[in-house]
């Protein structure tokens, strides 16, 4: 039996990345491998943790050997957890990059497992160019590239970034597979109760931590847009549902100052895995207003709930949201925003759900498994 490791957060750490992993982890179970997730005992300290807290108040996920092995800012547990994975001897370690922060870390464990002559490494890196940019990036991100053989990206941007560091090593694009592990959809009539939502009013939904690049504050002026034309009887709500990762209080001033909190159900509290669900049935429409992205883990949240997106013109974005298909392409900027919600809202939410059907097809965790075990083929 081949055995698999993947190196990445996972329970009790909560949030987009561990969800993955997990749901990664399943996948190979089911394929019958032997797998185990390596996740973080310290993933960031305090200082560095934009959120509430770190750890998940769900359940603990049954079926998953899972780890709590890594610190981030220890090399002695560096050196440690490389040669108690070395001596493992997995065939293949499936790791996570997402930030340049850890680049020592995981590039020290890699290099040390890599000594046992047998094992492969194959990075999923989500983010090569960070979003937010701090002094070490490259320095850190080049580091963790070299410990790696091969490469799985899921959006063109982060593949181009990725020639940027590694012109020659191999890697490949995958869809980022949907999030079917959230349970199935329920009628938006029951979502809406279980939130305290009205059911006869038109809800947008803005799902997910709130930072600077997802362009919450070219939404808010948007709906100011709208209200000023509409008036609050005829226009949607905005359900904002996620915690703030950075400053709220310019948001809050926003808010105030373009007197929309009328239109606004603000959630802007972490939500736990067991209520997603409840935010996605209950809207008509998510929206990204992002100003830049690479791909989203909220895109194939929507399709699994078949849930039309509205998305700005970014990254790969339009490539995964295919315009007046499965939602709406329009420009970062809030007129723009106002105008493809206006739009949204005269072709309904019917006009969309035959392409979302048909297009979730092609974002199975099948494709993502296959395509890793394809990658180790090349390298052996």
């Amino acid at each position: 039996m081949k055995k698999v490791i993947i190196i990445g957060p996972a329970y009790p750490l909560r949030g987009g990345l561990a969800t993955f992993n997990q749901r990664l982890a399943k996948q190979f179970l089911e394929e019958g491998f032997d797998c185990a997730i390596f996740s973080f005992s310290l993933q960031y300290p305090g200082f560095l943790f934009p959120g509430t807290t770190q750890y998940s108040t769900d359940p603990a996920p049954e079926g998953l050997d899972i780890q709590v092995a890594i610190n981030s800012i220890n090399p002695v547990n560096w050196w440690k957890t490389g040669n108690r994975i070395r001596k493992i001897r997995p065939d293949i370690v499936i790791v996570r990059y997402w930030l340049p922060f850890m680049g020592p870390a995981l590039g020290t464990i890699l290099r040390i497992a890599k000594r046992n002559k047998h094992t492969k490494i194959i990075a999923i890196t989500d983010n090569i160019i960070p979003h937010e940019k701090r002094p070490g990036d490259k320095l850190f991100t080049s580091y963790f590239l070299r410990s790696c053989d091969a490469f799985i990206t899921m959006s063109e941007k982060v593949l181009h970034d990725l020639r940027l560091f590694e012109p020659t090593k191999p890697a490949t694009q995958v869809l980022h597979p949907l999030y079917d592990n959230f349970g199935a959809p329920v009628p938006k009539t029951e979502a809406r109760k279980k939130l305290g939502i009205n059911e006869h009013i038109s809800v947008i939904l803005f799902f997910g931590f709130i930072r600077k690049y997802k362009g919450l504050d070219l939404l808010l002026e948007s709906m100011k847009i709208l209200k000023d034309k509409k008036g609050t009887a005829g226009m949607p709500k905005l359900l904002i549902a996620g915690e703030f990762y950075e400053n709220e209080k310019p948001y809050r001033e926003l808010i105030r100052r373009l007197n929309i909190a009328d239109t606004l159900i603000l959630r802007t509290e972490f939500i736990p895995d067991s209520e997603v669900k409840y935010y996605l049935c209950a809207a008509d429409v998510v929206i990204q207003p992002y100003r830049n992205a690479t791909q989203s883990g909220v895109t194939p949240l929507a399709y699994h709930f078949e849930k039309p997106m509205i998305v700005t013109n970014v990254g790969s974005l339009p490539t995964l949201v295919p315009d007046h298909k499965v939602g709406l392409v329009c420009e970062p900027e809030p007129k723009a925003i106002a105008s493809s919600i206006e739009e949204y809202f005269q072709l309904g939410e019917n006009y969309f759900i035959p392409h979302l059907r048909s297009g979730k097809e092609l974002y199975s965790w099948n494709h993502l498994a296959k395509a890793i075990l394809q990658m180790n083929e090349i390298l052996t």
